[in-house]
């Protein structure tokens, strides 16, 4: 599992560490029942606290993306059914209200929001890519 952390993009680190673990998974390079690194080994790896990878990799847990074999290790969650696009649009609205009413917070318009999901969006096909 290769991750790349940018420290001056803004996203927190546990944040891109979870983004990018999903990402993986969205992508194929990571499937249902494949170990992810330990948590130290990845630390070390990223040279960052531990306890920022644990904190990762129990949001990960939270939304049931993976799942946590205590004293096994920590395993990319088994699928159940596939959902449709209507359902995965469904799942997404929530938080695409949560970002364009922090956007309207922060006096942010409509074109700077789109700009940066795309910029965000190719941000993740570069880490896929490297």
């Amino acid at each position: 599992m290769e991750l790349r952390l940018n420290p001056s993009d803004g996203v927190p680190v546990y944040r891109q560490i979870v983004n990018q673990v999903k990402y993986l998974i969205a992508s194929g390079r990571l499937v249902s029942g494949q170990e992810l690194t330990p948590i130290r080994a990845l630390a070390e790896r990223l040279v960052i606290n531990p306890n920022t990878v644990v904190h990762a990799y129990a949001e990960l847990v939270r939304e049931g993306v993976v799942v946590c074999r205590h004293g096994s290790g920590t395993y990319v969650a088994e699928v159940g059914r596939k959902v449709t696009e209507a359902e995965a649009v469904a799942e997404l609205r929530p938080k695409a209200d949560g970002l364009l009413a922090d956007a309207a917070h922060l006096g942010v318009g409509l074109g700077a929001v789109v700009g940066l999901v795309r910029e965000r969006h190719e941000a993740l096909k570069r880490t896929e890519k490297t």
